[in-house]
């Protein structure tokens, strides 16, 4: 009978991206996809000048961001009623399950490491198009 292999590091280096459901291109990064990781999903996105999500929920699992240059808008909330801007070294934290639509209102790329904790990356994406509306 072979022996179970032993979970191994990883070094993912960016440069493979992939068009998330939310209408944004991400870096791809740790993922249960890209290094079989089983608790959690990091990966870098950087939004261009006006770009702009569509308004979704991660029904299943918490996000933490990190600003690293640029700023963001973001509204969330059951009508997208709330709105903040996360600047370069902020960090925000969405709890599981809360609708929420983040922007690029500036005139330079706004990037941010995105963190998960379900490795599946898109698996618990719900989209909520009857919210596109309600934001910018």
């Amino acid at each position: 009978m072979p022996e179970p292999s032993k979970p191994t590091c990883h070094i993912v280096r960016p440069g493979e991206t992939y068009e998330g459901k939310q209408g944004l291109s991400y870096f791809a990064g740790i993922a249960a996809e890209t290094v079989g990781s089983s608790g959690i999903c990091m990966h870098l996105l950087t939004m261009p000048p006006g770009a702009r999500a569509k308004a979704h929920l991660h029904e299943a699992h918490e996000t933490a961001i990190y600003m690293l240059s640029g700023e963001a808008h973001t509204w969330y909330g059951d009508r997208l009623e709330n709105h903040v801007i996360v600047k370069a070294g902020e960090m925000m934290y969405i709890p599981a399950g809360v609708p929420h639509l983040p922007a690029n209102l500036g005139d330079v790329p706004a990037s941010a490491i995105i963190t998960r904790t379900d490795p599946n990356e898109q698996e618990s994406v719900v989209l909520l198009p009857h919210l596109d509306a309600l934001a910018v």
